[in-house]
């Protein structure tokens, strides 16, 4: 009878693993990848302009997907006005006028594109390259943590009364609704503004939780994917593909999500300085944080990051492939249901964290699946991390330790057209045994 009970323990276990292991990285009964998103943006022809959009936008407009649109310039929705873009639409951002789209503070956007017709926002140049033009910043009244409100004039190149106005973001409301966007395409963004500063290909400061994100893809951008300062967002479904800076960066105070969304990475695009699939800080100047207030907290479930590699060893070697995620001081991370594969190490923690439970209670990685990294867990400066891999790797926390190839990690990563990034089935073995005697 014992033996029997063992035996019948060991079977349960293993198949509540197996579907433990199907919830993992990014998931769907279908690849919801499929028909909306685009990985080879520079073999795509979008057609010549037939419109201009220009200036400051000061009441309700809707863009029509019969156009194209020509974005010159810094472009600003105001005065409480709605754009709407119809599913379809092209936008083209201009590269020698540095083109961006900003929807200030108490205006917004409603791009709700379609699975089959999505919105596409791209470059003005024949061959495509990251940094072409700007990007997108959205600006809503959500809360910060910085003392006062904030402002993002240092990205615009022309600064007068009107942009500095339309610039500022922050405020008391963290359900502030700036609109939609829902299958949306941002290729070739992340202009080059200064000598370390560039736009984000979606960049959001204060934007509150009213505002929706889903299937996004921001591919091939300069600078980084996604951006977003205080606030609360919430990202479902969105893709950073092959950014040469940070994927997704939270900052200044945001209480935010991220679901069922991914990263890849390429060590032949990305910059291996300061660029990371996810960053999570509280802020860059500490002398302009109020400590009274929240830092930075994001809820991240079921997200894939991988770096793209053919020889991921060498690249590694030659210091192509850096960590995947960072987290800097007093800020938190509760990261469940996600796969880490190919980068050196999996996680960096801020040299100035110190690595007690306080810190730790507040940095969470359950459930998680580790694959071909060069180390799991650090604190940045510090090689010795056997307290982190001792906490991480408790059996309580479900964690994962993996060398698979990515061939036979995921389901079809070589598709040129169609890739799917879902973990195959079964795939997973712990690395950890259990004791039945």
């Amino acid at each position: 009878m014992k033996h029997f009970i063992q035996i019948s323990f060991i079977f349960l276990f293993a198949v509540g693993s197996v579907f433990a292991q199907q919830e993992k990285g990014i998931v769907g009964t279908n690849n919801w990848l499929n028909n909306w998103t685009e990985f080879n943006s520079n073999q795509k022809e979008y057609g010549e302009p037939t419109q201009i959009l220009t200036g400051t936008i000061t009441e309700d407009t809707k863009l029509s997907k019969r156009e194209v649109y020509l974005l010159m310039g810094n472009v600003f929705v105001t005065n409480n006005a709605t754009l709407t873009i119809e599913p379809g639409t092209v936008i083209i951002g201009d590269f020698n006028t540095k083109a961006s789209l900003t929807i200030a503070k108490g205006a917004s956007i409603i791009a709700n594109g379609l699975e089959t017709d999505p919105i596409v926002f791209t470059s003005s140049r024949s061959v495509k390259r990251p940094g072409d033009w700007g990007g997108i910043i959205i600006l809503g009244d959500g809360p910060t943590n910085k003392f006062g409100n904030g402002s993002v004039s240092s990205y615009y190149t022309e600064l007068n009364a009107a942009v500095y106005k339309n610039s500022n973001f922050g405020g008391e409301n963290p359900n502030a609704n700036s609109g939609v966007m829902r299958y949306v395409r941002i290729e070739y963004a992340g202009k080059r503004i200064s000598s370390d500063t560039y736009f984000s290909g979606l960049f959001l400061a204060g934007v509150g939780n009213e505002t929706i994100f889903e299937n996004i893809m921001i591919s091939f951008c300069a600078g980084n994917s996604y951006e977003v300062w205080g606030g609360e967002v919430h990202f479902e479904k969105v893709v950073s593909y092959k950014s040469s800076s940070n994927d997704f960066k939270f900052n200044l105070g945001t209480q935010s999500k991220l679901y069922n969304s991914l990263a890849v990475r390429s060590p032949y695009v990305s910059s291996s300085q300061r660029s990371r699939c996810l960053q999570v800080i509280s802020y860059d100047k500490k002398d302009e944080i109020d400590f009274t207030k929240k830092g930075s907290f994001v809820e991240v479930q079921n997200i894939t990051l991988l770096t793209e590699s053919d020889n991921l060893k060498s690249d590694i070697e030659r210091g192509l492939v850096k960590e995947a995620i960072f987290i800097g001081q007093n800020a938190s991370l509760d990261m469940s249901k996600s796969v880490v594969s190919g980068f050196n190490p999996a996680v960096l923690f801020e040299e100035s964290i110190m690595v007690n439970q306080e810190n730790l209670e507040k940095i969470k990685f359950t459930a998680m699946y580790f694959n071909n990294c060069d180390g799991n867990i650090f604190v940045e400066n510090n090689y010795n991390n056997e307290d982190l891999e001792n906490w991480y790797g408790n059996s309580a926390f479900f964690n994962v330790y993996s060398k698979s190839d990515d061939s036979e990690t995921f389901i079809d990563l070589k598709n040129p057209k169609r890739p799917d990034f879902r973990l195959r089935i079964n795939k997973i073995i712990a690395t950890s045994t259990i004791n039945l005697d």
